[in-house]
């Protein structure tokens, strides 16, 4: 599934195109993804301005001059590709712009979802009004974990992942991110010392950044707008290095935790 980085480097790369651009063209390839596309699609955004792209936890957003956002999520598979030489298959929505561009939103499984929403009314929108804050701004401090975390004895990895806590981390960058701090993924959360989170919420926020800077990671169906994979998973320290040596020596070991898989290394995360 595209996590935060690859929404982020989504969002970016259809910025390149979409913004201050006029939308002419609204096309719905079929009636549902997840669930099925806004009825008034096509009428609220032929003839709007783009205003910004932004990103909302593992949501894009796409805002225009009408008090409209559009919101995507990529699901499983989804992606948007720019200017295709070919409408495919799967691309189920497909916007055309007056500068000339097409962005066809291709999603194979149709996991994903495309929503509409009054722009003044984002904040109140059911999948956004319980979202913690977001790893890459101001609301994201140790001071914030340490009060979600206080006399919680659920495992530090598994409240990382709740999106109430945090909003849009995923399982690939919360590995990470506690192997680098030394952080024991299995440790209740309640007793994860000051120090510990202090040094854990800068390695969240930098290995985000890095794996956007290299345009995600390539898992499965992902890729960029542009048509270039991802290339961050070369960097990863441990998710899927089970048996793999460890920087540190160790060795790099998995486990289950809410049913997804845990890859840590016990020599260096306590």
């Amino acid at each position: 599934m595209p996590e935060l980085p690859e929404v982020e480097t989504t969002v970016r790369g259809l910025a390149g195109v979409l913004q201050d651009d006029v939308l002419t063209g609204v096309a719905v390839n079929r009636a549902d993804l997840r669930r099925p596309f806004p009825p008034d699609l096509a009428q609220v955004l032929i003839g709007a301005r783009v205003t910004g792209l932004s990103r909302r936890a593992k949501y894009g957003l796409i805002h225009t001059d009408r008090d409209a956002t559009m919101i995507f999520h990529l699901g499983m598979s989804g992606r948007w590709r720019i200017d295709p030489t070919a409408i495919e298959k799967h691309d189920h929505l497909v916007l055309e712009t007056g500068r000339g561009h097409v962005l066809a939103l291709n999603d194979a499984r149709r996991f994903g979802s495309v929503d509409l929403v009054d722009t003044p009314l984002l904040d109140q929108w059911p999948a956004f009004a319980a979202l913690g804050p977001e790893p890459l701004g101001p609301g994201l401090t140790s001071a914030h974990l340490a009060t979600a975390f206080k006399d919680r004895v659920a495992a530090i990895k598994l409240l990382l992942l709740d999106q109430r806590i945090v909003a849009g981390l995923g399982n690939i960058y919360v590995c990470e991110a506690l192997h680098r701090a030394g952080i024991h993924p299995e440790r209740e959360a309640g007793k994860v010392s000051r120090a510990a989170l202090n040094r854990l919420v800068p390695q969240i926020r930098d290995v985000l950044e890095e794996s956007i800077a290299a345009g995600g990671s390539t898992l499965r169906d992902y890729a960029r707008p542009d048509g270039e994979l991802g290339y961050f998973a070369k960097d990863w320290r441990v998710y899927g290095r089970e048996g793999e040596q460890c920087a540190c020596g160790g060795a790099v070991e998995r486990v289950v935790q809410g049913g997804r898989s845990t890859f840590f290394c016990r020599k260096c995360q306590r």
